[in-house]
């Protein structure tokens, strides 16, 4: 299969709908035999003309789009294909506003296009980090706008109920990141309760040796772990104890958010973090060397199947939030 070096060239490679759906079911089926989503079944016959496959067992139709991402979508695969190769390969992001313009759709549009392809970068990985005896770095940011540019009323209001000091009115996002290796990251309502604490045992070996900053939150972490202190007010490294990488991870979620997508809403914010976690984790492949466009693209479009994400849950009208 012809990968695309450029984004020039993946714009014009996905122009045809056939090399759309040969990539798709390639990355899919990579035995080469579709499987029908209603039986599980591989014997099939090939519908040229609707560009589908009808099972032989079941008699029910199915393309490339069912099960995915893309199922029930009106949008044409170059146009999804292209979307998905801008927001794993930029950097900061992409906004809504520039692949709305890039791919000729409306901003709504490429809003939910966007929403929906974050979703399938989420990994859903259940390995825990530490298993390899590499130290693991936690630290938390707080993510929310800053006082100087709120408006007067909401601004007092604020100051009112105890300021915005400690995170105060903001989302909080933990990291957790193995020296060498994954991040992870969670987006909680607030610190309290040892909500940061909680989310290190769920995703860390037992036994791990975990690098923190001062905060009090991680101090039970002694309990079944090697919990090392870094004080900032002191320095930011401490012999071979440090949390920069984790906030190296912060900087780039930040650049983002601050700079790409402006203002996000708080029950959308771990779709955005998820977002900037897979550009992270896929910065080098297996043997340290830099991950090409192309690997990182075929990596996220394999990731489409069993993932649906309806605009309904997208706007919060059904489903759950991240909190």
């Amino acid at each position: 299969m012809e990968q695309p070096k450029t984004l020039q060239k993946a714009i014009r490679h996905f122009s045809n709908e056939r090399v759309c759906i040969d990539t798709i079911a390639a990355l899919r089926w990579p035995e080469g035999k579709p499987v029908c989503p209603a039986c599980e079944k591989t014997e099939h016959y090939y519908l040229a003309t609707q560009k589908r496959w009808k099972c032989k067992e079941c008699h029910k139709q199915f393309s490339v789009k069912l099960g995915t991402i893309f199922e029930d979508s009106p949008i044409t695969l170059d146009k999804w294909l292209t979307a998905l190769w801008m927001i794993v390969n930029c950097r900061n992001g992409v906004s809504s506003y520039e692949v709305g313009r890039a791919i000729g759709i409306t901003q709504k549009s490429a809003w939910f296009v966007l929403h929906r392809l974050r979703f399938a970068l989420q990994t859903g990985s259940i390995t825990k980090l530490g298993g390899n005896g590499a130290p693991v770095q936690v630290d938390e940011t707080f993510i929310g706008g800053k006082a100087r540019f709120m408006h007067r009323v909401k601004r007092e209001r604020l100051s009112r109920n105890g300021g915005m000091q400690g995170g105060s009115g903001k989302a909080v996002v933990v990291g957790l990141l193995e020296r060498g290796g994954k991040v992870k990251t969670a987006v909680l309502a607030h610190r309290r309760e040892n909500g940061p604490e909680k989310i290190v045992r769920e995703m860390v070996e037992p036994g791990t040796e975990i690098h923190t900053d001062e905060f009090p939150g991680y101090y039970n972490l002694k309990d079944g772990y090697m919990h090392k202190v870094v004080n900032h007010l002191e320095g930011y490294v401490k012999e071979n104890i440090h949390t920069n990488g984790i906030e190296n991870f912060w900087s780039c979620l930040k650049r983002g958010l601050a700079g790409t997508y402006i203002a996000v809403e708080p029950f959308h914010l771990f779709r955005y973090v998820d977002e900037q976690a897979f550009r992270f984790n896929n910065r080098k492949d297996a043997d340290n060397k830099p991950l090409k466009d192309w690997q990182r693209f075929e990596l996220a479009l394999s990731q489409i199947a069993g993932k649906r994400l309806t605009f309904a849950e997208v706007t919060g009208k059904v489903g759950e939030t991240a909190f």
